[in-house]
């Protein structure tokens, strides 16, 4: 629908293109999708009941756990359900008042979920290489903190990035050559000055991708330094498996998001950024869980308890 105003046509509601590139594989992506948000969303319930309900696991690294779970089902929920509406129907139309909303959650909890990686990485830092100080160093109040922190900076990034969007003035096109509202797509159909909306993009991707993904690789410098400096094959292999799921998660993440966001707006590629924003908005919440469980004996302890449970 498109409004006349001042004698400039101005769009109320765009519509996302989805995956037209292969129309013969509707119904494979939709069950994909499905079967992908499905697991995401139970594997993620699966670890916030973990943390809440057992008392044995309440150190540090389950509670950022927990927010991490937490940020995954914000960021599948805010993608997935539309995504499907748009596989099933023949045109995906949205509100711009409800791109904004999507804009705003998706930025949220992807630029959330970058910064609690580095609070996490920070976290097996204090706990690898210096284990006597950890309880001390890593204190309730200052987890509690943190957490806060990240959630709170994640919301006035993205309160930044939608503001801005909305001052912007849509005219035509409203065609969204994406699955969901993004900045880069956002930006190409706008029919008034950019240049700010770029400048801030630049800035946040400089510190949510670029130092965040610096300040990871300083932690994991120090891990790995401290690990081979140990003179125990078992105290290495014990140190590392302390890690080796964080580590995996990071790698899979950030790689995702670089494809999908750190690159300028002028060199935007649909199908590059589909691709990478399926990593990190579907596969990634969906793995994270697993990796988690798979290499964690606490959360294998809980899940054993509740399918017992279940067979008694």
């Amino acid at each position: 629908m498109m409004i006349l105003s001042l004698n400039r046509t101005v769009v109320t509601e765009f519509i996302l293109e989805g995956f037209p590139e292969h129309p013969s594989l509707r119904m494979l992506l939709t069950g994909c999708f499905l079967s992908l948000y499905m697991m995401a969303l139970m594997g993620n319930i699966v670890i916030i009941a973990l943390v809440t309900s057992s008392s044995g696991v309440h150190s540090p690294m389950y509670i950022f756990l927990c927010n991490l779970a937490t940020m995954d089902i914000v960021c599948t929920s805010t993608v997935i359900p539309k995504a499907l509406i748009g596989l099933v129907s023949e045109e995906n139309i949205i509100s711009f008042k409800e791109c904004m909303a999507q804009l705003f959650f998706i930025s949220w909890s992807a630029s959330s979920e970058l910064l609690l990686l580095t609070v996490m990485a920070y976290d097996r830092y204090v706990a690898i290489c210096f284990p006597l100080h950890y309880s001390s160093r890593m204190s309730p109040q200052l987890c509690g903190a943190l957490a806060m922190g990240v959630w709170s900076t994640g919301a006035v990034h993205a309160s930044v990035h939608t503001g801005l969007m909305i001052q912007l003035s849509f005219c035509g096109p409203k065609v969204i050559t994406h699955f969901f509202c993004e900045i880069p797509p956002l930006l190409l159909l706008s029919c008034s000055p950019t240049y700010v909306n770029s400048i801030m993009t630049l800035l946040g991707d400089a510190f949510f991708g670029g130092i965040n993904f610096m300040l990871t690789l300083l932690s994991y410098g120090c891990i790995i330094a401290s690990i081979l400096h140990m003179r125990s094959a078992e105290g290495k292999r014990k140190a590392f498996s302390t890690c080796s799921s964080h580590l995996i998660v990071v790698s899979v993440y950030y790689s995702s998001v670089f494809c999908a966001y750190v690159s300028p707006a002028s060199s935007y590629s649909p199908e590059r950024s589909k691709v990478s924003s399926v990593l990190y908005s579907v596969l990634s919440p969906t793995l994270n869980p697993l990796i988690y469980t798979l290499r964690n004996k606490d959360v294998k302890l809980f899940l054993g308890r509740i399918l017992a449970s279940f067979s008694h």
